[in-house]
């Protein structure tokens, strides 16, 4: 059973402006929540149907009509969990760091941290800009991929300003990266969906690279494709 108020509090975390008031963001589907399970990270509640064949202390049983209330999906998969954030600290490693300069989209944001997470990346760090991960959508692309990626927010201009490996930034006029000897550790940027790296942040950039057109049809690739096809080769 669950009451009016659980129901109107679990929408309101759709809003940026009450994840961020009450810290605390939702995951849906089995698929999700079962890698949630698996994670370090601490679950309020779970609201799932009875068909949810999972046990756990923290389940309140609501039936389907219950269950597409309170969900953000056309089509409610079971189980939904309240989850409360976890904020990182930015970590020094060696290997490559992801950087996002305003992205935009959730879906692409959510492919993008599951890129990270198939190629063994192990941090992100994006611009104040960029979409919040804990966006339902975000967390419902990355299928679990969020939490075992590291995403932290900052001010790019100023923590590029700092770094010491080589930072590459992926643009059009960029060198083919086929042709570029790669670094074992480095940053990586790629830019807003629409306007591309920032004046600012290209002026951080320290080698410029690019995916070759060979159907020199196309006029660019989805942030996301272009993401899994550079850390393909940076990661190999």
């Amino acid at each position: 059973m669950i009451t009016k108020n659980q129901i109107k509090f679990i929408k309101s975390l759709s809003l940026k402006k009450n994840r961020i008031k009450e810290q605390l963001f939702i995951a849906e589907g089995e698929k999700v929540v079962s890698e949630l399970l698996r994670s370090d990270f601490e679950i309020k509640n779970i609201y799932a149907t009875k068909e949810w064949k999972v046990s756990n202390d923290n389940i309140t049983q609501i039936s389907n009509a219950e269950l597409q209330r309170i969900s953000n999906l056309k089509s409610p998969n079971k189980v939904l969990a309240v989850v409360q954030f976890k904020i990182h600290k930015i970590i020094k490693h060696d290997g490559i760091t992801l950087v996002l300069d305003d992205i935009n989209d959730p879906g692409n944001l959510g492919t993008i941290i599951r890129m990270c997470d198939w190629f063994g990346v192990k941090q992100i760090i994006c611009s104040k800009n960029t979409v919040d991960i804990f966006n339902p959508k975000v967390v419902q692309s990355a299928m679990g991929s969020a939490f075992r990626v590291q995403v932290n927010y900052t001010d790019l201009e100023n923590y590029l300003s700092e770094i010491k490996t080589p930072i590459y930034g992926a643009f059009m006029d960029g060198k083919n990266l086929k042709e570029v000897k790669l670094p074992k550790s480095a940053h990586l940027v790629l830019g807003n969906e629409a306007n591309g790296i920032s004046a600012e942040i290209n002026k951080l950039i320290t080698d410029k690279v690019a995916i070759k057109n060979i159907g020199n049809s196309a006029e660019s690739l989805n942030v996301a494709v272009a993401t899994s096809i550079l850390l393909h080769v940076f990661c190999d």
